[in-house]
């Protein structure tokens, strides 16, 4: 699907023009109003639109590699996109309030409703992110109230119910507006939304259900992750309301720099000085790269930033660690600051042989150029 055609916009459409495109979209598309058979549907799919293009990294991600793209950067679809019809309204309400059209809630306290994703930031020795590692993740996330076994409420509660709201968790109040009469719904103030009767819900949780516990789970670093990548962990977020999908855990990875290495996607660099006498005759020389020391050749008569390839010596492929990038090596040639005196005159010797050497080709080229004549 085309998120842009979807919301009606051009592709360099603005922030403002995105927004207002969807504020005008929903107002037709929202189910309360729009009775057509396939209204949620769409409505769905316009939430899921605006959700990507208003979202400045997500909409440079979809941009570049479609829908495909955003599930291989770990925005999958049983993870931020994953909506209920609850989450498609909670946009909604951003802009135009809890407005109910059709006169039905919309917000069912006892619906199910899927738990939050979390976030853990990880830092990594760069040979670690080249050739993956295991590493034990502490995480706090949210898991069912044993003293309530989940269900929020006291063991021998009798009267669950809100008396107030009826259990629906909100009261409404009706207005009329030049657009004809409007019910706003407004969240019940003394069960703040839980539809429960406060003295009948579990002390330790508070009615949720839930109770913040700590956990270290082992997290398998795949070889060729780089700086900024994330690795899903399905189910390790905060468990479900009401019965609701458990979220995920979401694994960013932040790389520490390499002392001898640069690192560009799947290739490596690195520096090699060697001496003016190296580079006009060759050489043999031993460096270091992420398989450790290899001896390489120098070929005579190399130029100053000239680049040495090795290939298959540079980072697995992320998902494909059976090949690999190349080891680029740039050539600095040094120029001796001080000379022994034995040094001066053997350099002063071939000074004077370059030189003369290149007085006599101008002779020959004089001669040369005399017979053409």
């Amino acid at each position: 699907m085309d998120y842009y055609e979807i919301l009606g916009v051009e592709k360099n459409a603005t922030e403002d023009e995105i927004k207002k495109a969807f504020r005008q979209k929903a107002r037709t598309l929202h189910p309360d109003v729009n009775k057509a058979p396939d209204a949620e549907e769409k409505f769905k799919e316009l939430g899921k639109a605006y959700e990507t293009l208003s979202d400045a990294n997500k909409r440079e991600v979809y941009d570049r590699y479609g829908e495909d793209g955003l599930k291989n950067a770990g925005f999958s679809s049983s993870g931020p996109f994953d909506y209920g019809f609850g989450d498609i309204n909670n946009i909604f309400s951003q802009f135009f309030g809890d407005f109910d059209f059709g006169g039905g809630s919309r917000n069912n306290p006892d619906a199910p409703r899927r738990g939050s994703d979390l976030r853990v930031d990880i830092q990594l020795e760069f040979e670690e992110a080249v050739f993956g590692i295991e590493k034990e993740v502490k995480i706090k996330h949210l898991e069912p109230c044993e003293e309530c076994a989940g269900s929020g409420l006291n063991k021998d509660a009798k009267d669950v119910t809100c008396k107030v709201c009826g259990g629906s968790g909100q009261v409404r109040q009706t207005m009329r507006t030049p657009l004809g009469a409007f019910t706003t719904v407004g969240t019940c103030s003394n069960c703040h939304g839980t539809g429960k009767n406060p003295s009948a819900l579990c002390k330790k949780c508070k009615g949720l259900g839930l109770v913040e516990k700590e956990k270290t789970i082992k997290v398998k670093i795949p070889k060729g992750v780089d700086n900024g990548s994330k690795i899903r962990i399905a189910q390790e977020g905060d468990m479900g309301v009401n019965g609701g999908p458990i979220g995920d855990l979401y694994i960013v990875i932040h790389t520490k720099p390499s002392k001898y290495f640069e690192r560009i996607n799947t290739d490596i660099y690195s520096n090699l000085e060697i001496s003016m006498p190296q580079a006009v005759l060759g050489d043999k020389v031993v460096i270091k790269t992420l398989d450790g020391e290899k001896e390489i050749s120098v070929p005579k008569g190399i130029k100053n930033l000239d680049k040495l390839c090795l290939k298959g010596f540079g980072v697995p492929f992320l998902g494909n660690d059976s090949h690999r990038g190349n080891h680029y090596v740039t050539i600095q040639i040094s120029t001796p600051n001080k000379l022994s005196q034995k040094e001066e005159e053997l350099w002063t010797q071939l000074f004077n042989l370059s030189k003369n050497e290149q007085k006599e080709e101008g002779v020959l080229d004089k001669i040369k150029s005399s017979f053409a004549k």
